[in-house]
């Protein structure tokens, strides 16, 4: 196009994306089943059933990979979970129904769970991640925690990275027998140290489904296109409205997504 001096120069864009191919995501899944994943958020499910963080995050969990396939169906998923050890549960497949069926089935919270070690989570993310590599893909690991006193142990070669890993931390207030500020440091220490692109850590102690959706929302962007998470500013916030009768449309919007989920 013509033109050009300093009106290019003017509207430029502040951030640009230099081209590449695209690679499609081969992402796990990591679910902390943990006692506290059976904690009770603050939106009742459908009826007025209580709706517990394992719940929410399998809702979550179906509504990214819908999001994700709907953007391309190269993407793969698979699923694996936290108790006293890390565990598989099923493996990588584009298949939406086949997925949605496993997140369903995720195992319920375990009460006997103190302590955890995510270095079987590493061992079995750098090997996926070299063969992902090997076939012109991204393999990403996404760690869904839940513990507000316990910080997951591993063991890693510092200069290892051929995997990138998110974190999304949901925690009770801090207390006396709480430190989520000492597990959120930890966990990112973690995500730092194995992570071969840019990872993001998100955590939520209000105990909001709709915080949940957000930061997973957020997570659907591809780690080689994205910037920095101070940098972030989506989702816009939204003002809250007023519905006839004075409910709070948000929360009504947020009841409305969880029933959805459990009729399907």
């Amino acid at each position: 196009m013509g033109g050009g001096g300093a009106t290019e120069a003017s509207t430029a864009p502040p951030y640009s994306l230099p081209p590449s191919l695209f690679m499609p995501e081969d992402i796990l899944f990591c679910v902390d089943i943990g006692p506290e994943s059976g904690r009770q958020m603050r939106v009742s499910g459908p009826k007025g059933n209580a709706l517990t963080r394992i719940d929410a995050i399998k809702q979550a969990l179906l509504l990214f990979a819908h999001a994700k396939l709907t953007m391309s169906m190269d993407h793969r998923f698979a699923f694996s979970y936290l108790g006293s050890s890390f565990s598989m549960v099923k493996e990588f497949t584009n298949n939406i129904k086949s997925v949605a069926e496993v997140i369903r089935t995720l195992a319920a919270p375990d009460e006997l769970s103190e302590g955890v070690d995510i270095t079987k989570l590493f061992e079995v993310a750098n090997c996926e991640g070299k063969k992902s590599g090997a076939q012109g893909r991204l393999f990403r690991v996404v760690l869904i925690y839940c513990r507000s006193s316990v910080w997951p142990r591993y063991k890693w070669p510092v200069k290892q990275k051929t995997f990138t890993m998110d974190v999304v931390y949901l925690h009770d207030k801090p207390g006396p027998d709480n430190c989520p500020q000492l597990v959120y440091d930890a966990l990112g220490d973690a995500a730092e140290q194995v992570s071969e692109y840019e990872s993001y850590i998100f955590e939520t102690g209000q105990g909001l489904t709709r915080t949940l959706f957000r930061h997973i929302c957020i997570l659907m962007a591809h780690p080689i296109q994205r910037c920095a998470q101070d940098d972030i500013d989506v989702p816009k916030p939204i003002v809250k409205r007023v519905l006839p009768g004075g409910g709070d449309g948000t929360m009504g919007e947020e009841r409305a997504v969880i029933s959805n989920f459990f009729k399907h």
